[in-house]
């Protein structure tokens, strides 16, 4: 994924150079009489003012809920948007924002009012590809169960997942998996049509 420059004011500072980071943005519960649709919409609207500009949103897509009957579908989107946060600051500002919106922890994958998953950074492996794969390899019942303690990146199973890859094409249809080395729509073309399905636009 390219790096972005900033030109400087006026000419007065020397330009910034930006990052470009791809974020999943889903929700499944309303909260203060906002429907979980409209939660996404102002998000969308919304975080650009603590951590960036948004460069590309995609469409809202219905998905049911992962995994299967855990709880009512989403409404799913995805953005690229290009800040002067790191990764790990970056995740730290989508979690404030999730807080901000409702969101508590306390079950994974329960129903929630906002979710906010950073999916990648520019071209980055987090922390190292060995802890990458680990967590990518693992089954469904220990994802329930544990989730990593630390920033993994690209997201570990970002490329099983409809509801992630469908938005994210998008935005982002060209940008190159560092691991995989597959564009992500080449990883939408890999998945089943029967999940393919199930991702409906709004």
């Amino acid at each position: 994924m390219p790096q972005v420059t900033q030109s400087g004011k006026n000419g007065e500072t020397p330009p910034k150079t930006a990052s470009l980071a791809l974020v999943a943005v889903g929700s499944n519960r309303s909260l203060d009489g906002m429907s979980p649709a409209q939660m996404v919409t102002k998000v969308l609207a919304d975080i650009a003012k603590d951590i960036g500009m948004i460069r590309a949103q995609s469409k809202l897509y219905r998905t049911p809920a992962f995994p299967a009957g855990s709880g009512p579908d989403f409404v799913n989107a995805a953005f690229a948007i290009e800040t002067d946060l790191g990764a790990k600051d970056l995740l730290e500002s989508l979690h404030a924002a999730e807080m901000r919106f409702g969101r508590t922890r306390r079950t994974r994958w329960a129903a929630r009012t906002l979710d906010l998953d950073l999916i990648a950074y520019e071209n980055q492996v987090l922390p190292d590809i060995s802890t990458f794969s680990r967590w990518a390899d693992l089954g469904v019942e220990e994802q329930q169960q544990t989730a990593p303690p630390e920033l993994v990146l690209p997201h570990p199973r970002m490329h099983q997942r409809a509801f992630v890859l469908v938005p994210l094409a998008d935005v982002a249809a060209d940008w190159v998996h560092p691991v995989l080395g597959r564009t992500v729509s080449q990883m939408v073309e890999a998945l089943p049509k029967t999940d393919l399905q199930d991702v409906r636009a709004l």
